[in-house]
């Protein structure tokens, strides 16, 4: 009997692994294959080339820049959006008569898709737009730059408006693990003599490891991942200035270099990989043992 349940088990689940399968397991062995082929629009028959395709990333400027820029994108939207969100949290948290009017202000960003976002920030970013004429109204214009042109600060420019996007979203999710934590470890705690902010050490971020852990992992794959407001807001320029992973793999697609573009999708995947699962694992030890 038991076992017949185990297998009735296994029969409900088997469609969803067979759906799985198809649509993703088949098509990422499949690229997995053609990343080491010279793959091409312009060539009928395929021919296995080994690493030169993954040669050919570390050996071309472009694409060790779109890498830089590819991890300068994901550690800043990573700190950006988790330390702002967690304040954002944490202040709203607190008995503010406008608490629910303000959580809905700063969440609405995050509801809008980052496309129009970007369509959106494109004019205000440009060296005539609303940012900086709003600073030279009130007396910046040392601070006004050209934000989308500017070779050194484009791909910070765009982190920003990620962050500025996201932020709200990141501020959910923990304000959800807060209001979970029960008010009697800080009542124990103030009559201990703790202070606000050791509380804030010894409780708050203990016990908000799980919401951490999660948007540290939304955060990161999302950064590493970056494509839409790069290629809406500057296409990947000035020149390759802001070129990052994702616009490099449209580039190669677009130019018929299919096996390059997949060597990089490849490359990509196992960088993902090998940051996510063991900083997912350490975190999970984390919330264990704290």
């Amino acid at each position: 009997m038991k076992r017949t349940k185990n297998l009735y088990s296994y029969y409900m689940i088997f469609p969803a692994m067979i759906i799985y399968s198809i649509f993703f397991v088949v098509p990422a062995l499949a690229a997995f294959y053609y990343s080491f082929t010279d793959w091409r629009l312009d060539r009928l028959e395929l021919k296995f080339i080994g690493w030169d395709n993954f040669q050919k990333i570390f050996s071309d400027k472009t694409l060790i820049l779109a890498l830089k820029n590819t991890a300068i994108f994901a550690i800043v939207t990573v700190v950006g959006k988790n330390v702002i969100g967690l304040l954002l949290a944490v202040g709203l948290n607190m008995r503010l008569r406008t608490k629910n009017l303000l959580r809905a202000i700063f969440y609405s960003p995050s509801i809008l898709s980052i496309l129009v976002i970007s369509i959106l920030f494109t004019p205000m970013l440009r060296t005539e737009g609303t940012i900086n004429n709003l600073l030279e109204s009130v007396g910046l214009h040392s601070l006004s730059q050209a934000w989308l042109t500017n070779p050194s600060i484009v791909i910070w420019t765009i982190a920003i408006v990620s962050i500025w996007q996201s932020a709200g979203f990141q501020m959910a999710i923990y304000l959800a693990g807060l209001q979970s934590i029960s008010q009697e470890y800080y009542e124990a705690a103030k009559i201990d003599g703790a202070s606000s902010w050791r509380s804030f050490f010894k409780i708050t971020l203990p016990l908000l490891l799980p919401a951490i852990n999660i948007n540290l992992m939304l955060t990161l794959i999302g950064g590493l991942k970056v494509f839409s407001e790069v290629y809406v807001m500057t296409g990947g320029g000035p020149g390759n200035a802001s070129q990052v992973v994702g616009t490099i793999i449209l580039r190669s697609f677009g130019e018929g270099n299919w096996g390059l573009g997949t060597a990089v999708n490849t490359l990509l995947f196992v960088v993902v990989t090998i940051i996510a699962i063991p900083l997912l694992i350490f975190m999970r030890r984390k919330e264990v043992t704290e």
